[in-house]
């Protein structure tokens, strides 16, 4: 019987470049999504697939992420003063979602070198959720929560996959796999951004994973690759090349790269017309401005 998954690990260490001047003093995945910060969509997913404790894999400059999820006494005091009963009750909560670690990365060494960091908080023996701090998946059942059940049913590690147009292919990594079941494939090859005639598929890697202690084990001994990096595909690349399963969900909702400008405005847009404070008068707005 597999181990549960009951951590998530979050590198959140990267500095948010196509962003700036945005992001010069405040992290990129504190940029909210109408009035939530991304980073929070993200924590709220994986609670909501029964995650328990929460790894941030942080760097300088990321303290406001700290923050978010520490309590704000003055903030709280000030709001039953006022009788902001529904505020007080919302930035109470965030807090409350899960147990919360912050560990900082050392070095700039890939996504797999931030997984790495987190080890410590992890058991020998146990599987990890993995998620990034930069796309927002709006779905029926959690992203991470439709891995885990694929991680339950088969014990190996997982990657979360959804199809985008070959034009865009080159900026992810792509699987090649046989359908083993609904939305699901064993991976026969990983490969990390491929030329649109190269791609083995369309389905690309989405950033979130459920590895295993076998994944965390390569990437131990795995030497840093281009860029002097250390990347979670090329442990799976690894993983494969010895026989190890690999298996793909190719996730049911809508995935938002929301570290894209474009792709954010877009996510921006699409959470806008589903907030309940102010969706009846943006999409007036949206109908007024196609109209022009």
């Amino acid at each position: 019987m597999s181990s549960p998954v009951r951590k998530a690990i979050i590198p959140v260490a990267g500095l948010g470049t196509r962003f700036l001047p945005a992001t010069k003093a405040q992290p990129k995945e504190m940029i909210t999504l109408v009035d939530k910060p991304v980073i929070q969509y993200i924590v709220e997913e994986a609670v909501a697939a029964g995650i328990e404790e929460i790894i941030f894999v942080t760097s300088i400059g990321k303290r406001a992420i700290e923050d978010h999820f520490d309590r704000n006494f003055e903030l709280e005091y000030r709001l039953k003063q006022k009788g902001k009963k529904k505020e007080l009750d919302e930035v109470s909560r965030i807090g409350k979602l899960a147990k919360f670690a912050f560990v900082r990365q050392s070095k700039p060494m890939g996504d797999g070198h931030a997984i790495l960091s987190a080890l410590p908080f992890v058991d020998e023996h146990e599987p990890v959720a993995v998620l990034f701090g930069d796309a927002v998946t709006d779905s029926r059942v959690p992203a991470i929560k439709q891995l885990i059940a694929a991680y339950e049913r088969y014990g190996d590690p997982v990657v979360g996959v959804t199809r985008v147009p070959k034009k865009d292919i080159a900026g992810y990594g792509v699987i090649d796999g046989a359908r083993v079941g609904p939305r699901t494939y064993e991976i026969r090859r990983f490969v990390e951004k491929p030329s649109p005639t190269e791609a083995p598929s369309n389905m690309a890697v989405m950033g979130e994973y459920v590895l295993t202690p076998e994944i965390f084990q390569i990437l131990k001994r795995q030497r840093p690759g281009k860029n002097g990096e250390i990347r979670i595909a090329d442990a799976l690349i690894a993983a494969l090349k010895k026989g190890k399963p690999l298996y793909g969900v190719d996730v049911e909702g809508v995935w938002y790269d929301c570290g894209n400008k474009l792709r954010f405005l877009v996510a921006s847009v699409a959470f806008g017309l589903k907030h309940p404070e102010v969706n009846g008068e943006f999409k007036k707005y949206l109908k007024k401005m196609l109209a022009r």
